[in-house]
């Protein structure tokens, strides 16, 4: 499993954020960002060649728990 995946945001005048997967499983994820601040309630990630719709459930210091 690859350690990295792109956050894609609603918003198509920001880049794709690079991101971190720390534990992924089939309901959701925990993922470390550069700037979680950055990172909206709702996101798609994609990761490999899955994307998933996310839903931020938790943010701490540079990571965050999404569900799927």
């Amino acid at each position: 499993m690859s350690r990295t995946a792109q956050i894609i945001l609603v918003d198509a005048r920001i880049p794709c954020v690079n991101c971190n997967v720390i534990e992924l499983s089939s309901g959701g994820a925990f993922l470390e960002v550069p700037d979680p601040t950055a990172i909206p309630e709702r996101f798609v990630l994609l990761h490999g060649k899955t994307k998933k719709n996310c839903l931020v459930l938790w943010k701490t210091g540079r990571r965050l728990g999404v569900s799927f």
